[in-house]
């Protein structure tokens, strides 16, 4: 036993009988630790099997398992007739035994990488953990049919297709591109085949591979300002040359993009519902930018992320049925119709871009998940998909009348008009207000009102807040408007304004990825 005693330090190995860790485990990770750290040396002889489970008090079939992953390792090797010994492993410094923190800033990351993490940083900022009034891009998930949602998933795995369990398409499920494909036909105007619908996770991952696709780095591209935060911190992370052109009560200001950039490579645009200001792009400007494109050889991203959502007539007929040239990549988006967690979205492009567009999204993750495209193949085939938007449509179009009924007598501290589409409106600041600010004084108080400010490259004086209805009660969206009448007032009155974001604050901010 003193043999045993000099050669084996014991208070390295605590095992703990009462851990859901198995004890062969505990040892394992104790005695490498007491290795790597130094505290076995290098060369030490280690107790046989039965000496250490005897010392322990533990099974002689725990220290043999063990002690046969250390073997299998490298820490530890057998000398016949000999015994067992600490192997001769590299030591690790004392600067890399320091425990891994998520906080830590990568040093050897690419420059690339860097970008991603600096967008990274803005997304997760932008979006708290619970949604509160007034939250932007959020549907009414409470008023989702789930039961029939669960039923088709319940089928899929009652009777399961072997192919849905398989690799598939890169382009996506063919049942889901051919209903996709009727649905644009019929509510957009469009002109599209099934075998132009391209199925992707979203349409941030529509932005990025359209990215990879049609640009090269350095090249301009012109973006709405204000405007969506995921296409500019997507198309920056390309290389792109981010050209903002005007937005103002007819949409995309065409003859400024043409002025600033008349060889810019590509557009992003949001022709229905302009994001964050509401415009819809005027028929002029449509056929203007159309015919652009095709004398500049430039690609126009046209963003339809809630067109379903019109509340006066049909809604207008999308930028790619009016496309004779084939310069139009059409972005659609699941997550605002059904429930943002579902990740499906989807592009449809020119046929003489199928290709590269399918080997684009093949590289980046092969595809969407089957089973769900499965499932919302169904639920659109037997209705359910044209039923829910019916559904929907009224829902927000009340709850839109109750933000603009609630905050019809604030027109002095904000002024809040009703919209014929989308989910959120721009409530209007006097001049002179920060809505950076404002809004920032409202996080305070459990107000999420995003900033307009915040969606622009260029400064305006024009100060306004986005407040999004879709996903809030009438009677919350009451008491928020009561709230946000409560702050408002109290700035205007010469309450104290902050000046420097805080914590909270920062979290008051959003990107609203779809």
């Amino acid at each position: 036993m003193a043999k045993f005693a000099a050669t084996l330090p014991l208070a390295a190995v605590n095992l703990d009988h009462s851990s859901s860790v198995p004890l062969y485990v505990q040892l394992h990770d104790q005695i490498r630790q007491a290795i790597v750290s130094g505290q076995f040396a290098i060369g030490m002889r280690l107790p046989s099997t039965r000496d250490l489970a005897t010392r322990l008090g533990i099974s002689r079939n725990t220290v043999t398992a063990a002690f046969d992953q250390l073997f299998s390792e490298g820490y530890i090797e057998g000398k016949v007739g000999a015994g067992t010994y600490v192997a001769q492993v590299v030591e690790v410094p004392e600067r890399d035994r320091t425990p891994f923190s998520p906080l830590c800033t990568p040093c050897n990351v690419s420059q690339q990488a860097k970008k991603l993490l600096e967008m990274r940083e803005i997304i997760l900022r932008h979006h708290p953990d619970q949604p509160r009034a007034f939250r932007v891009g959020l549907p009414a998930l409470d008023a989702f049919p789930t039961e029939v949602w669960c039923k088709l998933l319940t089928q899929h795995w009652r009777y399961p297709q072997l192919d849905l369990f398989r690799y598939g398409d890169p382009c996506g499920y063919r049942p889901l591109r051919e209903r996709i494909a009727e649905h644009l036909r019929m509510t957009r105007a469009m002109s599209c085949t099934a075998e132009q619908v391209i199925i992707v996770s979203g349409s941030q991952q529509a932005l990025d591979i359209a990215a990879r696709v049609l640009l090269d780095p350095g090249e301009d591209a012109w973006i709405e300002d204000p405007g969506y935060l995921g296409a500019r911190t997507v198309l920056s992370g390309a290389g792109a040359n981010l050209v903002p052109v005007p937005v103002d009560e007819h949409g995309l200001d065409v003859e400024s993009g043409m002025a600033r950039s008349p060889n810019a490579k590509l557009v992003y645009v949001t022709p229905s519902h302009q994001f964050p200001l509401g415009a819809t792009l005027s028929l002029t400007r449509r056929w203007a930018l159309l015919q652009w494109a095709a004398q500049a050889g430039a690609w126009i991203l046209e963003d339809d992320y809630d067109s379903e959502y019109r509340y006066a007539g049909q809604p207008l007929t999308a930028l790619q049925g009016l496309d004779t040239t084939g310069r139009v990549i059409y972005m659609g988006t699941f997550s605002k119709v059904l429930f943002p967690s579902l990740r499906l979205g989807y592009l449809v492009v020119p046929p003489e871009l199928v290709e590269a567009f399918a080997a684009a999204r093949a590289v980046i993750d092969r595809h969407s998940p089957l089973l769900e495209q499965a499932v919302l193949a169904d639920f659109m085939a037997e209705g359910h998909f044209t039923r829910h938007l019916c559904r929907m449509k009224l829902l927000y179009a009340e709850r839109q009348a109750a933000l603009v009924a609630a905050a019809q007598s604030l027109t002095d501290v904000i002024d809040v008009r009703p919209s014929e589409t989308g989910m959120h409106l721009v409530g209007w600041l006097p001049d002179g207000q920060d809505d950076r600010l404002v809004s920032q004084r409202l996080a305070q108080h459990e107000i999420m009102a995003l900033p307009v400010s915040s969606y622009r490259l260029e400064p305006s004086a024009q100060a306004g807040l986005v407040l999004g209805y879709a996903a809030f009660s009438p009677d919350s969206i009451r008491q928020a408007v009561h709230d946000l009448e409560r702050v408002l007032r109290s700035m205007q009155t010469g309450g104290k304004a902050v000046s420097e974001p805080t914590a909270v604050m920062e979290n008051a901010f959003s990107i609203t990825a779809c």
